[in-house]
C-alpha cells in the first residue's frame, strides 16, 4: 500500500497554523509537514470569537489555557448578548451550557415553558448560570467541588485575537518540526489522468511536491477553487448579507465575558472584548445599505477610540458542493462562508481538522472516506445555516431588509424546527447538529416566537412543584454568581497578558 509522507498546506493564519499544529502533533512521526504562505497576503481575521469545543482543540495538541490566554490578549466568553434582533429594544443572551437540570420525563425548558405561558416564570435566563453571569460581568471556570451545583455548569469560550492565535500555533508547529515556505504560488500541477495535485510552482522557481494537500487558501480558493473547479453554493438568498467592515477600537467600560450582537437597519455590528483592544465590525447587506452609511454606523457605534482605518470586506455566503476533492481538503474559508453572528468560524476549522484525523488518507485515497468527510461536511454547513437563516427570519422589525428576511422563503428543514418549537415548544437535534436544544430555545424564545403548548407529561407534577423547582434554580444560581470575582480580576489573578 503506498502511504501518505508528504502533507502540503496552501496557506497560513488561523485555518493553515491550526491544521499545521494539530498535525505535528499528532501525525508528525511518520509524515512530513510543509505549509506554504506569503507575508504579502493578508488574512480577514475576523474570526476572533469562539465556542466552547475550542477547548477540545487546545487540550488536543496540549496547550495550557493560561499560558495560551496571555499570548492571545483573551478574555473567556460565556455566550453572546443580542440586542434588537427581534425588534428594537429586545435584549437576550445566548449563552453556554445548560438551563436548568433535565428531569426524568422532560427538559427543563418545557417545565419553565408551561410557568412562563402562565405568566408565572421569569425569562430565561434567569435559570442558566452562563446567562446571569454575563449580566453581572462575573466569571470563574467550572468546578465540581461544591458536589452537585449550578458551578460544574460553567461553560467557557474566549475572545481572542485571531492573528496572536495563529503567531503561537506557528512557534509550536515549527519547534515540532513543519517547515515554512515564504512566498507567492504562480501554477499548481495536476497528475495526467486523474487531475490529482502534485505540486505547486513558487514565484522563485521553487517547485514544492505533495501527496495531500490542504488548501487554507481562505477565500482564494487556490485549490480546492480554482484549481479542481469545485463549484460553489451560493446560500445569498437565505443569508443575504454581503459585505462586512471591520475595526479595531480601544477598550471602554468593564470587560465583559460576552460577544456582543447589535442588529441595525440592514445588518449586525460585532463587539468582541479583548485584553488590549475591542474588535468591532458590521454585516450588511449592500442591496440595502451603501458602504459609506454602513462604515457611518460602525464608527458612530464604538466604545472606544478607532485603533486603525476600517476594513472593509465582501463575502459570498455559501460552501463548496463537496469540501475533499481527489488529493485535496478544504479547511476555512476556502471551503465556504458563514457570517461570524455566532463564532462558528474557528470551530468550522476545528471540525474539518478532526473529521480529515478520522478519515486521514492512505496513498489510494479511497472514495468511502472521501464520501463519509463530505457527507459530514455538508450536515455541518447546512445545520449552521438552517441555525443562522433563524436569526435573520424570527424578526418583527419594520425596515425594508428586515421585512425582507422575515417574508423570505427558508429551508424545509429549518421550517419543519420552527413549526414543531411553535405548536409545543418541542426541538430535536438533528445528525449531532452542532448546536443543540437550548440554543435554539434560547434564540427561538429571545427573537419573540411563542409555543401555543407544551409537553404534556409536565403535568405529571403540581405548578406548586414546579414553582418551586424554578424558584429554587433562581436563588441558587444567583448566589453562586454572587460569590464570583469580576471577569477582569479573574483574568488578572490567572492569564493577564504581559
Amino acid at each position: 500500500m503506498n502511504h501518505v509522507q508528504d502533507i502540503v498546506i496552501v496557506g497560513g493564519g488561523t485555518a493553515g497554523w491550526m491544521t499545521a499544529a494539530a498535525l505535528s502533533e499528532l501525525v508528525a512521526t511518520n509524515h512530513r509537514i510543509r505549509l506554504v504562505e506569503s507575508d504579502e497576503i493578508s488574512t480577514i481575521g475576523v474570526g476572533e470569537a469562539t465556542i466552547p469545543l475550542i477547548r477540545g482543540y487546545n487540550d488536543l495538541i496540549g496547550v495550557d489555557e493560561n499560558e495560551f490566554m496571555r499570548e492571545t490578549q483573551a478574555t473567556f466568553k460565556l455566550g453572546i448578548e443580542f440586542r434588537n434582533w427581534g425588534k428594537v429594544g429586545d435584549n437576550y443572551i445566548h449563552g453556554f451550557g445548560t438551563i436548568g437540570r433535565d428531569q426524568l420525563l422532560a427538559k427543563f425548558y418545557q417545565y419553565w415553558l408551561k410557568m412562563y405561558q402562565a405568566g408565572e416564570a421569569d425569562e430565561l435566563e434567569h435559570y442558566s448560570i452562563n446567562t446571569v453571569m454575563p449580566r453581572h460581568n462575573k466569571f470563574m471556570r467550572a468546578t465540581s467541588e461544591h458536589g452537585d451545583s449550578p458551578f460544574a455548569d460553567i461553560a467557557h469560550a474566549f475572545h481572542f485575537d485571531a492573528g496572536l492565535y495563529a503567531a503561537y500555533l506557528r512557534r509550536r508547529a515549527e519547534q515540532r518540526g513543519v517547515i515554512r515556505t515564504e512566498g507567492k504560488i504562480v501554477s499548481v500541477g495536476q497528475r495526467a489522468g486523474d487531475g490529482f495535485i502534485e505540486s505547486l510552482t513558487m514565484e522563485n522557481g521553487e517547485r514544492i511536491t505533495g501527496d495531500f494537500f490542504i488548501d487554507c487558501s481562505g477565500m482564494a480558493a487556490l485549490l480546492i477553487g480554482k484549481t479542481l473547479e469545485t463549484p460553489y453554493e451560493d446560500w445569498s438568498h437565505w443569508l443575504p448579507c454581503d459585505s462586512a467592515i471591520a475595526v479595531p477600537c480601544t477598550s471602554s467600560g468593564p470587560l465583559q465575558p460576552v460577544t456582543r450582537s447589535t442588529a441595525h437597519t440592514a445588518g449586525w455590528q460585532w463587539r468582541i472584548p479583548l485584553q488590549h483592544r475591542i474588535g468591532n465590525g458590521h454585516v450588511y447587506c449592500s442591496k440595502f445599505m451603501d458602504k459609506q452609511e454602513a462604515e457611518t454606523i460602525l464608527m458612530n457605534n464604538l466604545d472606544g477610540e478607532p485603533l486603525a482605518a476600517p476594513r472593509h470586506i465582501k463575502f459570498q455566503t455559501g460552501k463548496r458542493t463537496v469540501g475533499w476533492n481527489k488529493n485535496c481538503v478544504a479547511v476555512g474559508l476556502s471551503s465556504g462562508f458563514m457570517e461570524p453572528l455566532e463564532s462558528t468560524s474557528i470551530h468550522m476549522i476545528q471540525s474539518a481538522i478532526t473529521r480529515m484525523l478520522m478519515l486521514f488518507p492512505n496513498g489510494g485515497f479511497d472514495q468511502a472516506d472521501i464520501d463519509c468527510y463530505n457527507q459530514q461536511y455538508n450536515r455541518e454547513y447546512e445545520s449552521i445555516r438552517d441555525f443562522l437563516i433563524l436569526h435573520y427570519k424570527a424578526n418583527q422589525r419594520t425596515e425594508p431588509f428586515w421585512t425582507h428576511c422575515r417574508d423570505m422563503d427558508i429551508p424545509a428543514s429549518l421550517q419543519r424546527k420552527l413549526d414543531l418549537f411553535q405548536s409545543n415548544g418541542r426541538i430535536f437535534r438533528d445528525n449531532e447538529e452542532l448546536f443543540v436544544e437550548t440554543s435554539w430555545m434560547q434564540v427561538m424564545h429571545g427573537q419573540g416566537l411563542r409555543a401555543r403548548g407544551y409537553n404534556p407529561l409536565v403535568d405529571q407534577r403540581s405548578k406548586a412543584d414546579i414553582a418551586d423547582m424554578l424558584a429554587n434554580f433562581k436563588q441558587v444560581i444567583r448566589h453562586c454568581v454572587d460569590h464570583m470575582p469580576p471577569h477582569e480580576e479573574y483574568i488578572a489573578a490567572h492569564c493577564k497578558a504581559r
